[in-house]
């Protein structure tokens, strides 16, 4: 390892692949037996992607997105020994509120999985009346308790700090209206209870880089290192045969994250691969989660690919921040506190 290193838990188990060579010096490469999952993984379920992971009780668990059938996008369980091979329920999680009721969203797709202190949090992309971010909370994924919503219409990318910073809960979100979104910049919230959401803070905006010059929105949860927040995020471009979701990375402010130190003007993954470039929807690479190892400074990084298929890609920390930070170029928006 290098100077820069992962603040956070040791992950013995966790994916990994060495590096075979690699495309336009990025720091990230993919795995070569991609995709990880497949079309049609479990009954009544067409495409998994979007979706998320984490390391519990030795081996890992994640939230998926599962497009039944039918088209209407929920959220099912994922259980792994390795973090590459997914056994899923085939039931969706039965999302419930604080008396035990059914609490269930219409329909939740993209989600994010996330651990502050001891309870795991579930955040998605719903409907309330617009688009909106759902929540959930559990300590077992046994019992999914289910939050009321944090933001009023109309909002999604919606992703959680793994820690409070001074004392209150912070959580990325990308405002979006109901449609394709001809606006999309990331902000960044503070909440002391999980409920009452405010203090908000503009992070960072589209760019005249061509792979984000549409929108961009948070994708995996910020992983904290000895220069910052490390996050990973996608960024959207538009051409005359659809949009194209690249994947970039961002060095923000340790104390206050609303301020961006670093930012990689390359794209750190884009549509490549079979598997990224015909789909559902083709030309996406979507980062939703890492699994990231303080020993090692490994970071394994899942991605939906082409809205049909969930890839893996790996990367290490000091050559991933190191990338940024010799590719950095930020803007005045980008640095200020965001207050306005």
């Amino acid at each position: 390892m290098g100077d820069i290193k992962i603040i956070g838990n040791i992950v013995e188990k966790i994916p990994w692949e060495e590096k075979k060579g690699g495309k336009y010096g990025s720091p990230v490469w993919r795995y070569s037996n991609n995709p990880i999952i497949g079309r049609n993984p479990v009954k009544g379920v067409a495409r998994i992607f979007n979706s998320a992971v984490i390391p519990y009780g030795g081996e890992f668990i994640g939230v998926f997105r599962g497009e039944q059938t039918n088209g209407i996008p929920y959220i099912y369980l994922g259980r792994s020994e390795d973090g590459i091979t997914w056994n899923f329920d085939e039931n969706r999680i039965p999302f419930e509120d604080e008396e035990g009721n059914p609490f269930m969203p219409l329909y939740a797709y993209d989600p994010r999985l996330v651990k502050v202190e001891d309870i795991y949090y579930i955040i998605w992309c719903q409907d309330f009346y617009g688009a909106a971010i759902g929540m959930a909370k559990t300590k077992d994924f046994k019992k999914f308790i289910r939050i009321e919503n944090p933001f009023l219409p109309f909002n999604r990318n919606a992703v959680l700090f793994p820690r409070k910073i001074n004392g209150n809960f912070l959580m990325l979100s990308r405002p979006s209206d109901s449609g394709h979104t001809p606006f999309g910049d990331i902000f960044v919230s503070e909440s002391k209870d999980m409920v009452y959401w405010g203090k908000h803070r503009h992070v960072m905006g589209k760019s005249s880089n061509w792979w984000e010059s549409l929108k961009i929105g948070g994708g995996a949860a910020p992983i904290e290192t000895t220069e910052g927040w490390l996050l990973l995020y996608h960024g959207v471009s538009s051409t005359c045969n659809g949009y194209v979701y690249s994947i970039g990375g961002a060095i923000l402010d340790m104390d206050n994250p609303s301020i961006i130190k670093y930012r990689c003007e390359n794209f750190l993954l884009t549509p490549e691969e079979w598997y990224e470039e015909r789909g559902f929807v083709p030309n996406v690479t979507f980062p939703c989660a890492t699994i990231h190892d303080a020993a090692t400074g490994r970071i394994a990084i899942y991605y939906g690919a082409a809205d049909s298929y969930v890839g893996l890609a790996f990367s290490k920390v000091d050559e991933l921040v190191g990338y940024i930070k010799d590719n950095s170029k930020v803007s005045e928006s980008d640095t200020e506190i965001g207050k306005r």
